[in-house]
């Protein structure tokens, strides 16, 4: 089988011709789920600082940011997607493209060993379970209780994780970044943030009982406090 060329199309603006290369139902999410080229290339190159460093993309759906990271950079991708077609998708795309440094995992972040990679990417991954209108599909299940449950567990590991590990989100509250880390520039309007850690702060266990109801909050130190 020829190789699917996409090396032409990673520093597009326009992503309708990368887009060709998914099924017309993953491309017609597109707009809306899955993050633009021009975002993804300058996500991409803040993230890595050095060949072979390891980046996660946290909810990837069909690996579009794991893509083009893998074609601009000397970066090693790996996403983690909890849909099985979106993970089929992202696959057909990375083995036709003979993508080595890209690879698609289908489970849950939450069973992640955050500490097998030195940078990550978010692109809003929780919002759907907030969203009334705007699901991707219902094939996995969605709830206010799981928008909580999995922004604080990446804000603890991203807590937990080194100094000077980076950080890439792309619209949304930016509620899964915790104390630490420093918002050291932003592109795209500002929907694209770059973070760094630049302090430690000691991490205890969870606090048990409900979150906020207004779900506004920022991960502190052992305990989830109202954001300011």
């Amino acid at each position: 089988m020829k190789p699917l060329n996409l090396l032409e199309y990673i520093y597009a603006i326009e992503d309708y011709h990368f887009d060709l290369a998914y099924p017309r139902e993953i491309r017609e999410l597109s707009d809306r789920h899955w993050t633009p080229v021009e975002v993804a290339r300058k996500a991409a190159e803040f993230l890595v600082r050095e060949p072979g460093t390891r980046v996660l993309d946290i909810g990837c759906g069909p690996g579009k940011f794991c893509i083009v990271g893998a074609l601009a950079t000397e970066g090693r991708f790996t996403g983690v997607e909890q849909r099985p077609h979106l993970c089929a998708a992202a696959r057909s795309v990375i083995d036709q493209a003979q993508i080595p440094n890209a690879a698609i995992i289908h489970g849950n972040l939450t069973a992640m060993d955050f500490s097998h990679f030195d940078a990550f990417y978010l692109f809003n991954p929780f919002q759907e379970n907030l969203e009334t209108n705007a699901k991707i599909d219902l094939t996995v299940k969605l709830s206010s209780e799981l928008y909580d449950q999995y922004t604080e567990h990446v804000a603890r590991q991203l807590a937990l994780a080194p100094l000077r590990t980076r950080v890439a989100t792309y619209c949304g509250a930016c509620e899964e970044v915790p104390m630490g880390y420093e918002c050291i520039d932003s592109s795209s309007g500002c929907d694209l943030k770059f973070w760094e850690k630049t302090k430690h702060h000691p991490v205890r266990p969870s606090a048990q009982g409900p979150t906020s109801t207004n779900r506004k909050w920022r991960f502190m130190v052992g305990a989830i406090e109202p954001a300011a």
